[in-house]
């Protein structure tokens, strides 16, 4: 059998390309690279797998098991192409659905996210799919219901490694967190870049509110603290 052919046509390039890594895949990777130990072994999930490379870099890692959930079709072919090309094909399950809905009842060791938090609403953006980067009018439309599911699919003793804005109430997560037994801490912080066609689209009053303070302008350039955190059960985080 051929080897699969991660860009097979000019729709497929369009499709890569909307899918493409950000700044936020790449702080991610670099935190679980830093944690190889706490992959090593593990059952993996992914909510929100995107263009699949996250679970590329975990099975680099060394994960007995991959598994990745997404509500874009494209995102769920590309993930699987993607994952065979490298060689992960045999311990890899995509899932095209809605969060926690397809893993049920399942467990995890690891959980990782780079969820759509940004707050704006879902646009037309050039070159990205409907649900890029779109998470309400407070970033928290998506990000509330993964956190309030953490609980139930992870493992005694695992850990959830995600994306999280220091301008979408970090604070919030703590608590939301802590009513389920959670507890979260700050492996990175880091600046992104702020597109224009993504800082038009914030929400007016979050932007009055952060800029100056976790969102940084220098001339026509802005850029947005954002965090890398990990959850875990009470007493169980670095």
């Amino acid at each position: 059998m051929s080897k699969p052919r991660l860009v097979p046509d000019a729709k497929a390039e369009l499709v890569l390309a909307a899918l493409r890594p950000s700044e936020y895949t790449a702080a991610l990777i670099q935190v679980l690279q830093a944690k190889s130990a706490t992959v090593r072994g593990g059952k993996v999930l992914e909510i929100g797998s995107g263009s699949g490379v996250v679970l590329a870099a975990l099975g680099e890692l060394g994960a007995a098991s991959l598994c990745g959930i997404d509500i874009e079709e494209d995102a769920v072919t590309s993930g699987m192409l993607l994952l065979a090309e490298l060689g992960h094909g045999e311990t890899a399950e995509l899932y095209l659905g809605d969060m926690w809905l397809p893993v049920a009842g399942r467990r995890f060791d690891l959980i990782v996210a780079n969820l759509p938090h940004f707050p704006m609403e879902r646009s037309d953006v050039p070159g990205r799919l409907p649900s890029w980067s779109a998470g309400g009018s407070n970033g928290r439309v998506l990000l509330d219901p993964f956190l309030e599911g953490l609980d139930a699919h992870l493992a005694a003793d695992g850990r959830a490694i995600i994306t999280h804005n220091a301008f979408v109430d970090l604070d919030c997560s703590r608590e939301l967190l802590a009513r389920h037994g959670l507890a979260l801490s700050m492996a990175l912080t880091t600046l992104v870049y702020i597109p224009d066609d993504k800082l038009s689209r914030m929400t007016a009053s979050v932007l009055a509110a952060q800029d100056g303070r976790t969102i940084h302008r220098y001339g026509p350039y802005a850029f947005g603290e954002m965090h890398i955190v990990e959850i875990a059960r009470h007493g169980a985080v670095s």
